[in-house]
């Protein structure tokens, strides 16, 4: 069994080592970047998934998420001492799965890790067909119109997660537990920003998402 191969990335020595001896103990190959820069240099599809911190010399983590989402659908977790709601979210508009704040507990970042990773495999080889909207579950694609649509693997498992329950009203607490795969104690918010920024991306489908006031949201064709 190949192993996946985890890229971490932050300025400090220390807790790339304190990070990367944990992932290594988990079965996962580990690649390090002290900077933005270098992060870069050492993406491709061979990563896995990225953990990385907001605040470096030179090409911050905002940057470098950003980055990684015009070219690739690696999972990326922050890791960062920035612990501000504002930051947080941020982080979610631009792309991340995960926002954790140090101090943390390695272990827990290990059960994230792998929690992620689950949700981002392939669970099924039939397509769910919605009108113009085709999720390809083999592929881990979607496709609106016969265009492709750049999802975050987290907004493709959002998506899945609720086409998989047409017509069936969920619980903010719900998805949060499904998509994110662990008991999350993060703001409920979360997932609020996360289907905004779904909505924006499904254009005319949006309206097959809908809120469904003071519980969550339903996924079935607007009437």
């Amino acid at each position: 069994m190949v192993k996946e191969t985890i890229l971490i990335v932050d300025d400090e020595f220390r807790l790339r080592k304190l990070v990367g001896d944990f992932l290594r103990k988990a079965g996962y190959d580990v690649l390090e970047a002290e900077d933005g820069e270098k992060a870069l240099t050492l993406l491709s599809d061979n990563i896995a998934l990225v953990i990385l911190d907001i605040m470096m010399p030179g090409r911050d983590g905002w940057s470098v998420c950003r980055e990684i989402r015009t070219k690739y659908n690696i999972p990326v977790i922050f890791l960062t001492a920035r612990s501000q709601e504002a930051d947080e979210l941020f982080g979610f508009e631009i792309g991340a799965d995960e926002y954790i704040t140090k101090p943390f507990s390695p272990q827990i970042l290990v059960a994230r890790v792998k929690a992620l990773l689950r949700r981002t495999e392939i669970i099924a080889d039939t397509p769910f067909q919605f009108g113009g909207l085709t999720i390809n579950t083999a592929a881990h694609e979607v496709y609106l119109d016969e265009q492709s649509l750049n999802l975050t693997p987290k907004e493709y498992d959002l998506l899945l997660f609720l086409a998989m329950n047409r017509g069936k009203a969920l619980s903010r607490e719900q998805i949060l537990e499904r998509v994110w795969d662990y008991n999350y104690f993060g703001d409920l918010r979360t997932v609020d920003t996360h289907v905004n920024r779904l909505r924006i991306k499904l254009g005319t489908l949006s309206k097959w998402i809908q809120t469904v006031r003071g519980l969550g949201y339903i996924f079935e064709e607007a009437k």
